[in-house]
Protein backbone atom coordinates (compact mmCIF):
# COMPACT_ATOMS: atom_id res chain seq x y z
CA UNK A 1 0.00 0.00 0.00
CA UNK A 2 1.27 3.60 -0.60
CA UNK A 3 0.89 5.89 2.27
CA UNK A 4 2.46 8.93 0.34
CA UNK A 5 -0.36 11.52 1.24
CA UNK A 6 0.09 11.09 5.20
CA UNK A 7 2.57 12.63 7.03
CA UNK A 8 4.95 10.40 9.23
CA UNK A 9 4.67 9.79 12.66
CA UNK A 10 8.31 10.29 14.08
CA UNK A 11 7.96 12.94 16.27
CA UNK A 12 3.96 12.18 17.96
CA UNK A 13 3.58 12.54 21.23
CA UNK A 14 0.35 11.15 23.12
CA UNK A 15 -1.46 14.29 24.87
CA UNK A 16 -1.44 14.05 28.57
CA UNK A 17 -2.69 17.16 30.24
CA UNK A 18 -2.10 17.98 33.83
CA UNK A 19 -4.68 17.73 36.49
CA UNK A 20 -5.27 21.99 36.27
CA UNK A 21 -5.67 21.50 32.72
CA UNK A 22 -8.36 18.72 33.61
CA UNK A 23 -10.00 20.57 36.34
CA UNK A 24 -10.46 23.91 33.68
CA UNK A 25 -12.00 21.55 31.12
CA UNK A 26 -14.50 19.94 33.88
CA UNK A 27 -15.94 23.31 34.47
CA UNK A 28 -16.83 24.61 30.91
CA UNK A 29 -20.19 24.50 30.24
CA UNK A 30 -21.30 22.75 27.09
CA UNK A 31 -24.05 24.16 24.87
CA UNK A 32 -25.04 22.08 21.92
CA UNK A 33 -25.55 24.41 19.03
CA UNK A 34 -29.49 25.01 17.51
CA UNK A 35 -29.96 22.37 15.39
CA UNK A 36 -33.40 24.32 13.75
CA UNK A 37 -33.44 26.46 11.49
CA UNK A 38 -35.45 30.09 12.06
CA UNK A 39 -38.54 29.07 10.29
CA UNK A 40 -38.27 25.39 12.25
CA UNK A 41 -38.00 27.66 15.70
CA UNK A 42 -40.97 29.97 14.49
CA UNK A 43 -42.90 26.50 13.58
CA UNK A 44 -42.61 24.87 17.01
CA UNK A 45 -43.01 27.85 19.28
CA UNK A 46 -47.07 28.01 17.09
CA UNK A 47 -47.07 24.33 17.19
CA UNK A 48 -46.46 24.95 21.25
CA UNK A 49 -49.04 27.63 21.46
CA UNK A 50 -51.77 26.10 19.75
CA UNK A 51 -51.37 22.90 21.69
CA UNK A 52 -51.07 24.27 25.17
CA UNK A 53 -54.23 26.49 24.39
CA UNK A 54 -56.28 24.04 23.54
CA UNK A 55 -54.90 21.68 25.97
CA UNK A 56 -55.27 24.33 28.82
CA UNK A 57 -59.12 25.59 27.54
CA UNK A 58 -60.43 21.70 28.25
CA UNK A 59 -58.90 21.88 31.59
CA UNK A 60 -61.55 23.80 33.00
CA UNK A 61 -64.21 21.23 31.94
CA UNK A 62 -62.36 18.09 33.46
CA UNK A 63 -61.33 19.72 36.22
CA UNK A 64 -64.99 21.17 37.22
CA UNK A 65 -67.05 18.34 36.07
CA UNK A 66 -68.68 19.35 33.68
CA UNK A 67 -71.54 17.22 32.10
CA UNK A 68 -69.69 16.32 28.82
CA UNK A 69 -66.55 15.36 30.41
CA UNK A 70 -68.81 13.30 32.47
CA UNK A 71 -70.29 12.17 30.07
CA UNK A 72 -67.06 10.98 28.01
CA UNK A 73 -65.42 9.92 30.34
CA UNK A 74 -68.28 8.00 32.00
CA UNK A 75 -69.14 5.90 28.31
CA UNK A 76 -65.64 4.48 28.77
CA UNK A 77 -65.71 3.82 32.09
CA UNK A 78 -63.16 5.88 33.56
CA UNK A 79 -65.64 8.39 35.50
CA UNK A 80 -63.79 9.99 37.41
CA UNK A 81 -60.24 9.19 38.15
CA UNK A 82 -59.01 9.35 34.11
CA UNK A 83 -60.88 12.32 33.68
CA UNK A 84 -58.56 13.76 36.59
CA UNK A 85 -55.82 11.87 35.14
CA UNK A 86 -56.09 13.11 32.03
CA UNK A 87 -56.14 16.65 33.24
CA UNK A 88 -53.12 16.34 35.14
CA UNK A 89 -51.56 14.79 31.96
CA UNK A 90 -52.34 17.43 29.71
CA UNK A 91 -51.42 20.47 32.37
CA UNK A 92 -47.90 18.57 32.61
CA UNK A 93 -47.45 18.66 28.46
CA UNK A 94 -48.40 22.05 28.50
CA UNK A 95 -46.03 23.48 30.86
CA UNK A 96 -43.44 21.13 29.60
CA UNK A 97 -44.56 23.09 25.49
CA UNK A 98 -43.91 26.07 27.53
CA UNK A 99 -39.97 25.50 28.61
CA UNK A 100 -37.89 25.39 25.75
CA UNK A 101 -35.51 22.96 26.92
CA UNK A 102 -38.13 20.51 27.79
CA UNK A 103 -40.45 21.22 24.69
CA UNK A 104 -39.02 17.71 23.60
CA UNK A 105 -41.20 16.38 27.09
CA UNK A 106 -44.26 18.22 25.88
CA UNK A 107 -44.06 16.65 22.65
CA UNK A 108 -44.49 13.35 23.89
CA UNK A 109 -47.04 13.99 26.48
CA UNK A 110 -49.31 15.69 24.01
CA UNK A 111 -48.67 12.57 21.49
CA UNK A 112 -49.31 10.15 24.08
CA UNK A 113 -52.60 11.97 25.48
CA UNK A 114 -54.04 13.32 22.11
CA UNK A 115 -53.13 10.16 20.68
CA UNK A 116 -55.56 8.32 23.39
CA UNK A 117 -58.25 10.77 23.23
CA UNK A 118 -58.31 9.93 19.33
CA UNK A 119 -58.45 6.41 19.64
CA UNK A 120 -61.62 6.84 21.80
CA UNK A 121 -63.06 9.21 19.59
CA UNK A 122 -62.84 6.52 16.93
CA UNK A 123 -63.59 3.38 19.20
CA UNK A 124 -66.38 4.27 22.31
CA UNK A 125 -67.32 7.73 21.28
CA UNK A 126 -67.68 8.55 18.13
CA UNK A 127 -66.55 11.43 16.06
CA UNK A 128 -69.49 13.61 17.16
CA UNK A 129 -69.82 13.92 20.98
CA UNK A 130 -73.65 15.16 22.04
CA UNK A 131 -74.04 17.36 18.67
CA UNK A 132 -70.70 19.09 19.10
CA UNK A 133 -70.13 18.52 15.01
CA UNK A 134 -66.64 16.62 15.70
CA UNK A 135 -65.48 19.97 17.42
CA UNK A 136 -63.89 17.60 20.31
CA UNK A 137 -62.49 14.76 17.60
CA UNK A 138 -60.79 18.10 15.36
CA UNK A 139 -59.40 19.49 18.47
CA UNK A 140 -57.59 16.32 19.55
CA UNK A 141 -56.65 15.90 16.32
CA UNK A 142 -55.23 19.43 15.71
CA UNK A 143 -53.40 19.23 19.29
CA UNK A 144 -52.08 16.08 18.05
CA UNK A 145 -50.42 16.86 14.96
CA UNK A 146 -49.08 20.12 16.62
CA UNK A 147 -47.99 17.53 19.56
CA UNK A 148 -46.08 15.25 16.91
CA UNK A 149 -44.66 18.35 14.97
CA UNK A 150 -42.45 19.74 18.10
CA UNK A 151 -41.21 16.13 19.01
CA UNK A 152 -40.19 15.55 15.77
CA UNK A 153 -38.11 18.91 15.37
CA UNK A 154 -36.91 18.56 18.78
CA UNK A 155 -35.88 14.97 18.71
CA UNK A 156 -32.36 16.41 18.95
CA UNK A 157 -32.81 17.15 22.48
CA UNK A 158 -33.89 14.22 23.95
CA UNK A 159 -31.35 13.19 26.52
CA UNK A 160 -29.83 9.54 26.62
CA UNK A 161 -31.11 9.39 22.88
CA UNK A 162 -28.92 9.71 19.40
CA UNK A 163 -30.84 9.66 16.06
CA UNK A 164 -30.06 6.85 14.18
CA UNK A 165 -29.71 9.23 11.07
CA UNK A 166 -30.17 13.23 10.15
CA UNK A 167 -33.37 13.62 8.38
Amino acid sequence: MNYRNLPKLENFEAYNPTRAEIRAASRRVYEPAEVLTGGQRKLVKVCCFIATAIMLETLYFKFTGAPESKYIFGKMGTEPWWRYGQGIWELLASICLLIPTLQWAGGILTTGALGAAILSHMTWLGYSVRGDHGLLFTMAVVTFICGATVLFLRRHSIPFVTPLRNW
